[in-house]
This record gives structure tokens, C-alpha cells and sequence, in this order.
């Protein structure tokens, strides 16, 4: 009985061994969590941008129909993508507006780290990481840039990184390989002139004067209208009366981390606690719940 009992775990353990070896090597058990696990509600957001395929897919793809609309574009002299386009410009050289964080500039890792550390955005950290000069290219950006650049189109970065930390951000970009723009200043600041805050229209009619703007690239409704701040009724409203525009001449990249369709349920007051504007971010969702059973 000791020999049939013996030869009998010796034939499973033989079948285990030829089944380990047919699946390859054995994957290590991935370990416990030691101590409380981080929680934040940009988890899921971060991870799908920084480690999916389906972000970086998506990105290529808006950039691809970017080169597809700048050639159309450049053949027609009637082609704007600003409302901020007055007068005659059809003349005008042709330019693009980017914005850069989550558009151009991928800043992912940044976000990430609020999300291990159990922390939330801050002026100070924030300003860090800038000054870090650590930011990688959204995936077809460097790309589409280049390709503007080649067919005698300026590349403008609207953005709302702050003016003293232009030039931490113009070294990054460069060292990234985006059109610098010779010997026109290309990198428009919140806060480089007195009139220009956080809403980006200044900007882009200060571009439109000498410019033919041609296509808009964002990540925020912002990037795009002013009316980006609004309720979230305000916001549909303004979509409404705009949204012929999206994918012809504005091309929106997909940022579900932060934005202002965050904000607009708690109403842009960021001085509520989380657990306010979490509670009414929730309450703005229209459920199904499934019927008792």
C-alpha cells in the first residue's frame, strides 16, 4: 500500500510538472498589501492613461485625423477653427493652437503619484513637477507638430502653466522634440499679460490678429470656449451651439484624471472638502439600478 501510495502521488506530481512546464514559467503570487492601500478617485483615470493601449490608440488616432484636417484646411483660404477669427484672414499664414498638459505634454506620472502617495493637486507640488521638467508627449503629438511645421504652419502652445514657469516648460517641450517657433514666442502663459487668466479666448484672438488658426487641440472644453466654466447646464447648452465643430476643426484627447466636467457638479468650488464634491458628483449621475430580487 506504501508503494501504490507513493507511485500514485509521484504520477500527480509528474502530470503537475508537465503542465508547469507546457504553461511556462510560473508567475510570483503578487505580494499583500502592507499597511492601508492608497484610495483616490483618480485610480482608475491614471491607470488607464498611463499604462492601457487603448489611451495611447486613441491619441495617435486623434492626431492622425489632425494631419487628415490640416491638409484640408491648407487647401481651403476660408477655413478657421477660432471664433475668435475676424476681419480678413484668409490670407493670413496658417497656424494651430495646442494646449499642452494632457494634449501635448503627458503628465501622467505626476498624477500617478497623488495616487500612491494618498494626496491631492497642490500650487506647490504642481510647480515642482514643472520645474521637473519630467513630462513625456502625448502619443502623436511630437508627430503632428512636426508635420504642421514641414507644411510652413506655426504651432502655438496655449496653456495654462503659469509665466514663471515658461521656461522650464519651453526646455521640456524642445528636449521632447516639439516646433519651438523660431523667433515668434509660441508658448502663450496664464498670467503673461495682465488680461490673460485661466479662460484661453485673449489668447487665442492675440494668435488670430496675425494668424489664420486653422485647428484646435485640447483636452478640456476650455481648450476650446470660454463657456468651459459654466453650470453643467451652460456647459450642454454651449456644446450644443459648438459641437459641429469636434472632430473638423477641434480635436479633443480624452482626459478622464481632472477638468472642468469634473468640477462643473460641485459648481468650480474647489474650496469644498472631498467628501462634498464627491457626494455631488455623484448625485449628478443618471443610474440604472438593477430591480430587487
Amino acid at each position: 500500500m506504501r508503494n501504490s501510495a507513493c507511485s500514485g502521488r509521484w504520477s500527480l506530481l509528474s502530470g503537475a510538472v508537465v503542465l508547469s512546464l507546457l504553461a511556462g514559467p510560473a508567475l510570483a503570487a503578487d505580494p499583500a498589501p502592507q499597511g492601508p492601500v492608497p484610495q483616490s478617485d483618480l485610480l482608475n483615470a491614471e491607470l488607464w492613461m498611463q499604462r492601457s493601449v487603448e489611451y495611447k490608440a486613441n491619441a495617435l488616432a486623434v492626431y492622425a485625423l489632425g494631419r487628415i484636417q490640416l491638409d484640408k484646411a491648407l487647401a481651403d483660404k476660408n477655413w478657421t477653427a477660432a471664433t475668435e477669427q475676424t476681419g480678413n484672414y484668409q490670407e493670413l499664414p496658417p497656424a494651430v493652437v495646442l494646449d499642452l498638459d494632457e494634449t501635448a505634454m503627458d503628465n501622467s506620472a505626476y498624477q500617478t503619484g497623488l495616487v500612491t502617495s494618498g494626496t491631492d493637486f497642490s500650487p506647490k507640488t504642481w510647480d515642482a513637477w514643472v520645474k521637473a521638467e519630467k513630462a513625456t508627449a502625448v502619443p502623436g503629438a511630437v508627430e503632428f507638430t512636426q508635420y504642421a511645421e514641414s507644411k510652413g504652419v506655426k504651432v502655438f502652445y496655449v496653456t495654462n502653466r503659469s509665466a514663471d514657469q515658461e521656461e522650464p516648460t519651453r526646455r521640456n517641450a524642445q528636449a521632447l522634440g516639439f516646433p519651438m517657433g523660431g523667433n515668434v514666442d509660441t508658448f502663450l502663459m496664464s498670467k503673461e499679460k495682465p488680461e490673460w487668466g485661466s479662460a484661453k479666448s485673449a489668447r487665442r484672438a492675440t494668435i488670430a490678429k496675425d494668424y489664420r488658426i486653422v485647428l484646435l487641440f485640447g483636452d478640456n472644453f476650455g481648450d476650446f470656449t470660454d463657456a468651459a466654466n459654466g453650470s453643467e447646464a451652460e456647459r450642454m447648452k454651449a456644446y450644443e451651439t459648438v459641437k459641429e465643430h469636434f472632430g473638423r476643426d477641434w480635436l479633443m484627447l480624452a482626459n478622464p484624471g481632472y477638468g472642468s466636467f469634473e468640477s462643473a457638479p460641485y459648481g468650480h468650488n474647489f474650496k469644498l472638502s472631498a467628501d462634498e464634491k464627491r457626494a455631488r458628483k455623484i448625485g449628478a449621475l443618471e443610474p440604472w439600478v438593477a430591480p430587487a430580487q
